[in-house]
């Protein structure tokens, strides 16, 4: 017992650095351990990931051929986890990597999936602890690629380019912008369905419209206001009113001869 009990502590000492996530050991009393987990990574991600991980293995050895097979695994069945590694200690596999945060929303039929920065298509698990904004009007006359495959598009290369551009902003702020956005409307990319109107349009959670204009970088040539006057309106109304809903009619991001609107503005 005093053996056990000492090999036992020793065991939790080398694997104290590791934030994990395990799963029961299969037979050969080996068990799958996801390390260095993102905190927004929710539980049944996690167990999508182990499941994945064990694959169609009836049996697990620890050496590295069983760390190859693991891997591999992870490789064809989970897209949310890229740069895998499979390590090997006295008892377990440790499983690491890059997860894939979903930055935008997609729905195209019956079917839901994520997009990451990247573009790459994840499936859909319910997110409830991170802002996802959905992304509509994407061009129609698209096929959907495999899970862990590039959506291609120019108008979701905008979309998620300005979510992202976001979300950093975000990162320094106490009160996420993010979290009243429901939805990024590309329909009118590029003026393709009316040049007058801007190109990119945001809606909060009550439906109320910002007007952003035209994809980061082509401001110059609308005439419009720089990306950063854009984004610091938005922030300065943001903090200022403490929401984006329910005080005026419209944002309108674009004129750079135009200030916010003040909630009086509705009335």
């Amino acid at each position: 017992m005093v053996c056990i009990l000492g090999g036992t502590a020793v065991g939790l000492l080398y694997l104290d650095k590791y934030r994990k996530e395990t799963i029961p050991p299969i037979e050969g009393g080996v068990e799958l351990e996801l390390v260095d987990v993102p905190a927004w990574v929710n539980d049944e991600l996690k167990q999508k990931a182990l499941t994945a991980a064990i694959g169609d293995l009836e049996e697990l050895r620890i050496d590295e051929n069983a760390a190859g097979l693991v891997q591999q695994n992870i490789d064809r069945r989970f897209a949310w986890l890229d740069k895998v590694k499979v390590q090997t200690t006295h008892d377990a596999l440790l499983i690491e990597g890059r997860w894939r945060r979903p930055i935008g929303l997609v729905k195209s039929g019956r079917r839901s999936f994520y997009v990451d920065a990247e573009q790459v298509v994840l499936d859909f698990v319910e997110m409830p602890g991170i802002s996802i904004v959905e992304i509509t009007g994407l061009a129609a006359a698209r096929n959907i690629p495999p899970l862990g495959e590039i959506l291609e598009g120019e108008d979701l290369a905008a979309a998620i380019t300005l979510l992202d551009r976001l979300e950093r902003r975000d990162r320094d702020e106490k009160k996420p912008l993010l979290s009243e956005i429901n939805r990024l409307d590309v329909s009118n990319f590029d003026g393709r369905k009316n040049r007058k109107l801007p190109h990119i349009v945001l809606y909060t959670l009550d439906d109320t419209k910002i007007m952003w204009g035209a994809k980061i970088g082509e401001w110059q040539r609308h005439l419009e206001s720089t990306d950063e006057q854009k984004i610091a309106k938005l922030y300065s109304y943001y903090n200022e009113f403490g929401t984006l809903s329910g005080g005026v009619k419209f944002i309108n991001l674009c004129d750079p001869l135009d200030d916010i609107p003040q909630p009086i503005d509705k009335y």
